[in-house]
């Protein structure tokens, strides 16, 4: 299987199991994953023989209760059990379902477990003794998991590994069959399930490694939650494709110490890691000059950002801090994709760096994506790349359903292999969003809701269809608020605002929710900050903020995957449930104001009691 950048593996391999069956026959006692269990130095192995065995083992016990066709909830942390029982699943022929397991003290992730459970009815739970455990608890309040039969992968009364793996029978699984459902984050609506099947996935494969230049020879590190498509398919996933060995850690291993995350990829000299943008900001700013001391990041090649806007600021804020320990910058790699298109739709050349256009604010206000001339406003985007592997992509005007020509802002569509089949159980969701036709061209796009354009043939997200916000006849792009509140202060969390639009005497207005420091939390302190994101907002955006509400660190709605639920923030603000520590008075009016407002003292309303809702002060915050 040793493959170059025009090998194919498509033709001689149907389905993920074949491709595990493949290697574990050719290549039984090479090193597949790696898991550090305490983030750093202590490591579990597992060869593609002994995975093939661990999944064989699962299937036969899956067996016994479900039938093929049948949904598997996969409750499991991110490590080696996680993939095994995900593989259990593919051989015993029933879809898994990937889904993040409550932690022993929260029950924030609750409801969204209970919607994928009575959504997908799964026949059976593969879970571990200790999450079986505290699952009594939720049981009693949902019914979706009271029916379900609950397998401990860890039971030590179960058979031998060896016993149920000869116990296996293989249900015949065939290319076109769902492999499993890929629940979407819910960050715009209720998540989803999205119907993957293994042609699909084989397909993103292909893409993948050619786009990333991926062999046998890489090493692939990461710490994506395996529950989220971008963990699972890029970081599981891609290594058995391509044969290359992958060093997995814990989410919590990363963001409890950021260092970890990069010195695993100097410790494994690896070539390709990466997440979300928000994970190289924690980096620039956790990881002290002194800790960078014998960072040896010189053999990463592909530095993946993904599933979040790609701000270039942070681009060049790590390239800046990690450059001395051997990091290029030409490694950095922007990429788009969704889970309804499996996972990776666009991306650039291996070694090119990110595309950073200038582009003039007030024209992407208007739909337009043209450079930016002297004096102008600006806007900076990271450009995503091309399509790979004959899909295509389109930017379509959303209404008419025309495709737009270059330069011009509207809604990305895709076609090709590995666009999904539709959402479980949602056939209306579904034919809107996977059936659209665009006007003189044969075949079905995808819809993905994102908006953007191309320039040069390159890919330029500019934001989502349904959170856009419209002030006065002008649109904006909700992340380009959060990054401006977040940059006015240094005591507000970076990735920890939410803008999102609410109708006030007719029109639209301007809402900024913001995480603060816990150290700053003091009345006069959220005065100065409240200030600052209503400055910086009018002097950036030439727009007034109807309301500033600054919030307890942590308590911002997000999804499993990190990213803001701007739709669940509104409902939460307008609702009361915000969890505030200080707020702006209403603003009673909503025009442009002129850059740099002159703003007098402000005081404010609402500092929240510990975990409780705000109460009102007596003093208001007004702009003068």
């Amino acid at each position: 299987m040793n493959l170059n950048a025009h090998d194919v593996i498509l033709p001689q391999i149907g389905t993920l199991v074949d491709l595990l069956r493949s290697r574990a026959e050719e290549q039984p006692d090479k090193w597949a994953y790696s898991f550090l269990t305490d983030g750093e130095g202590e490591e579990l192995r597992l060869g593609y023989a002994e995975l093939d065995r661990r999944a064989r083992a699962i299937a036969s016990r899956i067996q016994k209760i479900a039938r093929p066709g049948d949904r598997a909830l996969l409750l499991l942390p991110s490590d080696l059990d996680f993939v095994a029982a995900f593989f259990g699943c593919l051989y015993a022929g029933v879809v898994a379902v990937p889904a993040y397991p409550p932690p022993p003290r929260s029950r924030r992730s609750l409801p969204r477990l209970l919607t994928i459970a009575a959504d997908a009815a799964p026949a059976v739970t593969l879970t571990t003794s200790a999450i079986l455990s505290r699952s009594r608890s939720w049981t009693a309040e949902a019914g979706a998991l009271r029916t379900l039969h609950w397998l401990a992968l860890d039971d030590p009364e179960a058979a031998p590994v060896a016993d149920l793996a000869g116990c296996w029978c293989d249900p015949g699984t065939e290319p076109d069959g769902l492999a499993f459902l890929q629940y979407t984050s819910g960050s715009t609506s209720a998540p989803k399930g999205v119907m993957v099947s293994h042609r699909n996935l084989l397909h993103n494969q292909e893409s993948i490694r050619r786009a990333f230049g991926q062999s046998e020879s890489s090493v692939i590190v990461g710490w994506l939650p395996l529950f989220h498509d971008m963990g699972l398919i890029g970081n599981v996933l891609q290594p058995l494709y391509t044969g290359a060995p992958c060093v997995l850690m814990s989410p919590t291993a990363f963001l409890q110490k950021p260092l970890r995350w990069l010195q695993a990829i100097g410790r494994y000299r690896a070539t390709t890691s990466g997440g979300p943008n928000f994970a190289y900001d924690l980096c620039s700013q956790k990881i002290a000059p002194e800790q960078r001391v014998g960072l040896d990041l010189s053999s990463w090649q592909v530095a993946f950002n993904g599933a979040e806007p790609v701000r270039p600021e942070s681009l060049e804020s790590f390239a800046a801090a990690f450059g001395p320990c051997g990091f290029r910058r030409q490694a950095f790699y922007p990429c788009y994709g969704l889970a309804e298109a499996t996972l990776f739709v666009a991306g650039g050349g291996v070694g090119e760096g990110p595309a950073v256009g200038r582009f003039a604010a007030a024209k992407l206000e208007a739909g337009r994506g043209e450079e930016a001339g002297g004096g102008e406003a600006e806007r900076r985007l990271a450009g995503c790349g091309h399509a790979w592997l004959e899909q295509r992509l389109a930017i379509v005007e959303p209404e008419s359903h025309t495709e737009l020509p270059p330069g011009r802002v509207g809604e990305i569509w895709v076609t090709g292999e590995s666009v999904a089949a539709g959402y479980w159980n949602q056939p209306e969701a579904t034919a809107r969003d996977f059936g659209a036709r665009l006007a003189g061209c044969e075949g079905s796009f995808l819809r993905t809701g994102d908006l953007g354009f191309l320039k040069a043939g390159e890919l330029f997200v500019t934001g989502r269809l349904k959170d856009l916000i419209i002030l006065r006849g002008r649109n904006h792009y909700p992340q380009d608020f959060e990054a401006t509140a977040e940059a006015s202060h240094p005591d507000l969390l970076a990735g920890g605002a939410g803008a999102f639009a609410i109708e006030a005497e007719g029109e639209e207005r301007l809402v900024i929710a913001a995480e603060v420091h816990r150290r700053r939390e003091a009345a006069a302190d959220l005065e100065e900050i409240a200030a600052a994101v209503l400055r910086a907002v009018a002097e950036e955006h030439e727009a007034r903020v109807h309301e500033v509400v600054l919030l307890r660190a942590g308590t911002l709605p997000r999804t499993s995957s990190g990213k803001v639920r701007r739709h669940a923030c509104r409902a939460a603000y307008l609702d009361g449930g915000l969890q505030a520590v200080g707020r702006t008075a209403p603003s009673p009016v909503s025009e442009p104001v002129a850059a740099g407002p002159s703003l007098d003292r402000r005081t404010l309303l609402g500092l929240a009691p510990e975990d409780r809702r705000p109460a009102l002060a007596a003093h208001l915050l007004r702009q003068l």
